[in-house]
Formats: C-alpha cells, sequence, structure tokens
C-alpha cells in the first residue's frame, strides 16, 4: 500500500531501497515560499541503524507490513543467538551483528518482542526495564546510603554498569536497556 507524508506517524514501518525502517520520529514542515516537507528520522529494523531523511510533499512510500510476535530467548551458539516463537514454538535465529547492543541483556528465558517481515525475523524489541543479577562487585562500605556515589558492577549476561555502594554480589537489580543504567534494587 502506497503512503503520503500526510499519513506519516510513529512506529510506521516504510520500504525505502528494500529496506525495512521504522519512523521513529518525523517534522511536518510548510515553509513560507515553496512546497511543504516532512523531515523524518527512520531506523532500520535490520541494522537498527538511525538515518535522517527529508521528503517532499508529493512522495509516496511503500507501507511493509511488519508483525510483532512475543519470542523466548533460548540460548547463544557462538555468534548466533536462537529464539522461540511463544506461540506456535517455532525456533528462529538472529546473529549478533543484527542483534548489536541488545546482547548485553539476553539472558536465559527472557521474554521480548520479535519484527517479523515476510515470515523472517529481522530485529528484535527488548522490554524497557530487565532484572539481572549482580555477579562481581566491589564491597561497600559502613555508613553506604543511596545517595553517596557509584561503583562498577558486572551483571549476569557480562553487562557492566555502575550501580550505588549499598549493592552486593548475588543482589538482583533492574536495568534500564535503553539507557543501560541502574534504576533500583529487586
Amino acid at each position: 500500500m502506497s503512503i503520503s507524508i500526510n499519513q506519516f506517524k510513529t512506529g510506521l514501518t516504510v520500504l525505502i531501497d528494500d529496506k525495512v525502517y521504522m519512523i521513529v520520529s518525523y517534522e511536518h514542515v510548510k515553509p513560507g515560499k515553496g512546497a511543504a516537507f516532512c523531515r523524518t528520522k527512520l531506523r532500520d529494523l535490520k541494522t537498527g541503524q538511525l538515518i535522517e531523511r527529508t521528503f517532499r510533499d508529493g512522495d509516496r512510500l511503500q507501507e511493509a507490513f511488519v508483525e510483532e510476535k512475543k519470542l523466548q530467548f533460548l540460548y547463544r551458539e557462538g555468534q548466533d543467538y536462537h529464539f522461540m516463537d511463544m506461540q506456535d514454538f517455532n525456533e528462529f535465529t538472529l546473529s549478533k551483528d543484527v542483534i548489536g547492543e541488545f546482547t548485553d541483556f539476553l539472558k536465559d528465558n527472557l521474554e521480548l518482542t520479535g519484527y517479523f517481515y515476510k515470515g523472517q525475523l529481522i530485529n528484535i524489541k527488548l522490554p524497557q526495564f530487565i532484572e539481572l543479577k549482580v555477579v562481581k562487585t566491589e564491597p561497600g562500605f559502613k555508613g553506604d546510603s543511596v545517595k553517596s556515589g557509584t561503583k562498577p558492577a558486572v551483571l549476569e549476561t557480562g553487562l557492566e554498569i555502575n550501580v550505588p555502594l549499598f549493592i552486593q554480589e548475588g543482589d538482583v537489580i533492574k536495568v534500564n536497556t535503553q539507557t543501560k543504567e541502574y534504576v533500583e534494587r529487586v
């Protein structure tokens, strides 16, 4: 289905040069002189790369029908990550190159969302917050409080983040997947 720039909305998926992009943000501009245009930020769903593109008033794009399915992370095998569809139990594989930084959050049995285009898994979307166990950190000192400083901690997936001084090895913490920051102790 062909769409005009007037139909743009955040989250809409479109085909540009045979690649599937999701509209992250858009801004319609009507200058005093000349034709209206639309500035957009688009995310390539296959690579995760963010691009900026401007479309003129008469431009039409092809809508890409991307399906979202609930997936469960199963295991890692070399550079490949295996996922299972929660509805029909089919197994899908993505490489580390496609997943990118999300690999820092993948732990066994994690439930997430998969983006499918023409029946093919093209990328994943993590929940905003994930609970992870602290496996290595320096011990705190007496008198540590919530407001004092931070220290590095290694989590069960290998991700290293800064946590408050009162966090100990074995604690389970909530981490924001977009910012890779500590949120709270669980």
